[in-house]
This record gives structure tokens, C-alpha cells and sequence, in this order.
């Protein structure tokens, strides 16, 4: 399926790249090629199931949107394919699919919201599940949490705090629980003041992602160690070792004693 799917957007001259994915397989394309994909895919390759549409926050590149497409055939046999892209942070904004897959409505309308991703030609680009009057995009990194900043955060008591803790136990150093930005970038601020990084407590709190193992390779196994050499002592090595003892010769056997007589009456 992917290189069917490579090859038919290859060759319509879209830029189209394959790209590891821990479930289907999946492929890149420039956004501007984003509802043409659509449509080769549906129908050139046959991928006429629309399963959902998302996003995730990638920071500084931007947002990613992926859409999980599928086909039917052979009975059970299903085929699968993710394809992504990339929209810019300050416009992000992508064609919509509803023309070509009716399910895209609802997905489109959701990460609407979420994310704040306009999908240009939708019929009703309206929120889906927040209430009426609701302020920003809960799914973006820079969003915040509002709820843990206002109340206390469980596990408060840390090791050493706690009444019963003895005298001068040592504590561990207090970290802001997730979603929770430093107060000096996120509150009231007084007039004039710059306005913070809407993205620097979002950075500080990302993790590099792990490089994946090779595909094919072997996975590695712990070695064995081998015991250390039992220590010896100087001295003994240094000693010449003992002279060994002559054979010495087995005792001749015990000879046998006559039977005892019965005794007279």
C-alpha cells in the first residue's frame, strides 16, 4: 500500500515522503498539496475510509495535522495509511475534506477548536464540544492550565514536609505540576511590562524524542558478566609449592581367625 500510494503522488509531482510510524505507515506532504493528496489517494489507490483527523503541537515547527485513511478488501483485510503535514504557528490553516470524505466534518470541527487550526471551504467551522463563550484552544502547549495554578496540587506534602517527618529530614526540590507556567510568565503583570514567551514553559518542560532502533536490527542483549577471580595472597604465589608425599603401600590383608568352638557340657 505505501508504495502504491508513494508512487501515485510521486508521479501527479507532489513531494511526498515516507516517514517512521510505530503503527501504519505513513507519509509527508507540503500542505499546499494537502486536499490534492486526499483526492489521489480516494481515487487512484482506493483508500475510500475515512477514520479521523488530529493535531499535535509541535512548538516552533508548528502544527501537524495527520488524517488516518483506510481500504476495505479480501474480507477482514484492511489496509492503512497516516498522512501528515505541517501548518505554520502564526496562520495555521489547511483546505477542508468534508467535500471528499463526509466523516471529516466533525474531526475538522474538533481540532478546530482544540488547536485553533482553520480549515478553509468547511461548511459549519463551529465548536464541537466546549461550552458557548469558552477563551482559547485547550490543546495547544502554550494553554494554560488554570485550574492547577488556582488549586493544590496533589502530593503538596513533600518528603520531609509532613508533620511527622523528624527534624532535618531532607526534602525534595518542589516542582510545579504539569501545565503550571512560572508566575512570572503567566498572570497579572503591572502596566508596561513585556509581554513573556507564550511558549517558553511549553519548551522548558519538552523532552528530546528517543531515536528509533534501525529497522531489522537485533535487539540487544544484556552480557553476561563473568565473576571476578577470587583475590590471592602475594606471599603463597611466591612459595615453592610442597613436595608431594611418596605413595604409600596398602596393609596386607587381616588373615582369617578359626571359628570359635562350642562350648562342653
Amino acid at each position: 500500500m505505501i508504495n502504491d500510494a508513494l508512487a501515485a503522488l510521486t508521479g501527479a509531482g507532489i513531494a511526498a515522503t515516507q516517514v517512521d510510524s510505530f503503527g501504519p505507515a505513513a507519509v509527508d506532504v507540503p500542505a499546499s498539496a494537502w486536499l490534492a493528496t486526499h483526492e489521489l489517494l480516494r481515487d487512484a489507490v482506493g483508500l475510500t475510509f475515512f477514520d479521523f483527523l488530529t493535531a499535535s503541537d509541535e512548538l516552533t515547527d508548528g502544527f501537524r495535522v495527520v488524517s488516518h485513511l483506510a481500504d476495505f478488501w479480501g474480507g477482514s483485510h484492511v489496509e492503512h495509511l497516516l498522512v501528515r503535514t505541517l501548518v505554520p504557528r502564526d496562520k495555521p490553516e489547511l483546505p477542508s475534506l468534508s467535500d471528499l470524505y463526509a466523516g471529516a466534518n466533525w474531526h475538522e470541527r474538533e481540532t478546530f477548536e482544540m488547536f485553533g487550526i482553520t480549515f478553509s471551504g468547511h461548511p459549519n467551522l463551529i465548536p464541537l464540544l466546549l461550552p458557548d463563550g469558552f477563551e482559547g484552544n485547550p490543546l495547544r502547549k502554550e494553554f494554560v492550565l488554570a485550574s492547577r495554578v488556582a488549586k493544590p496540587w496533589p502530593g503538596a506534602k513533600e518528603p520531609g514536609e509532613s508533620d511527622h517527618a523528624p527534624a532535618g529530614a531532607p526534602s525534595r526540590r518542589r516542582t510545579l505540576p504539569p501545565g503550571v507556567p512560572d508566575p512570572d510568565s503567566w498572570g497579572p503583570r503591572p502596566p508596561g511590562s513585556p509581554d513573556p514567551d507564550p511558549l517558553a514553559p511549553a519548551q522548558a518542560a519538552s523532552t528530546p524524542a528517543r531515536p528509533r532502533r534501525a529497522g531489522g536490527a537485533e535487539r540487544r542483549t544484556r552480557k553476561q558478566t563473568e565473576p571476578a577471580p577470587a583475590p590471592t595472597d602475594p606471599a603463597a604465589e611466591a612459595a615453592p609449592p610442597p613436595e608431594p608425599k611418596p605413595p604409600t603401600e596398602p596393609a596386607p590383608p587381616a588373615e582369617p581367625q578359626p571359628p570359635a568352638e562350642p562350648p562342653q557340657e
